[in-house]
């Protein structure tokens, strides 16, 4: 297996909705968006599976070095190698992915935020900043898509924090802000035991409002002469929006089970919106 197809084969066995975003692209582009969400991946995996922050921290340091290693020409697993075949041709900088790893880093150390401000950091180092490096990818003409790519990133992970409450919950974290839990009258303890109730499904509709608004601020900067190139982006937004309605008419019941669309229903939406964007 040559390190282009263990990132094929990582972002196939995911499961994830970005799978489904790019699979309509050239080959050249697919394989580097491809490495990056197999990137993404990798240091997520070494917060989520590893338990022993210690150790946690010295595979982050690891990753740095082999970001660095790719760039350099040297590096050492197949992710940093396909990683190496792209970076130029697509101009994406070394800062931003080593910012993805502080995001992912965050996660170890921080478990709370206090308020929206604090959640915002967090949401961009992890989410805007692949962002902007997918618009990269993707092509662009009119530096305004950079902003659009911003906050369709901030839309995604806001999107994935309300579908994953009571999963975050169960890992110790709440990422929902603090100043937002006290204004519904929410407590912490709530989230932990899974408990509804009116007060939660109002926090819930809010955060939700919150991300929709995120996707409408994308859209409208979106230049129209950039609306082609960065379809991969609009179908993933078609398909993320389709959840977040799902989770909504559901009645936000995301304590204690994990709202998902069905592969068939991802291709769908991929597929009708990949035509009409």
């Amino acid at each position: 297996m040559n390190p282009h197809e263990y990132c094929q084969d990582k972002a196939a066995k995911s499961g994830s909705s970005f799978y489904y975003s790019f699979m309509f692209l050239p080959p050249e582009r697919r394989a580097a968006i491809t490495a990056l969400y197999a990137f993404c991946r990798e240091v997520d995996d070494v917060v989520d599976e590893c338990h022993d922050v210690s150790l946690a921290q010295t595979k982050l340091d690891w990753w740095r070095k082999e970001v660095s290693r790719a760039y350099s020409g040297d590096p050492a697993h197949p992710v940093g190698m396909a990683l190496k075949d792209v970076i130029g041709r697509f101009n994406l900088p070394l800062e931003q992915l080593i910012e993805i790893i502080d995001g992912m880093e965050m996660d170890l150390t921080q478990s709370r935020y206090l308020d929206f401000k604090g959640l915002q950091l967090y949401c961009y180092r992890v989410a805007s900043v692949v962002g902007l490096l997918a618009a990269e990818i993707f092509g662009y003409q009119d530096r305004q898509t950079l902003k659009y790519a911003h906050d369709l990133g901030m839309a995604f992970q806001l999107t994935n924090i309300i579908r994953d409450v009571g999963e975050d919950a169960r890992r110790g974290r709440i990422y929902l802000p603090i100043d937002d839990l006290q204004r519904f009258k929410v407590p912490a303890s709530q989230i932990m035991e899974a408990r509804y109730d009116d007060n939660f499904r109002q926090l819930m509709a809010f955060q939700a409002e919150r991300a929709q608004q995120y996707y409408d601020q994308a859209f409208a900067q979106l230049p129209a002469a950039d609306r082609k190139s960065q379809r991969p982006g609009l179908v993933m937004a078609a398909i993320y929006r389709t959840l977040l309605k799902e989770i909504a008419n559901d009645g936000f019941q995301v304590l204690d089970r994990r709202t998902s669309l069905t592969p068939v229903r991802k291709l769908w939406i991929a597929g009708t919106t990949w035509v009409r964007a």
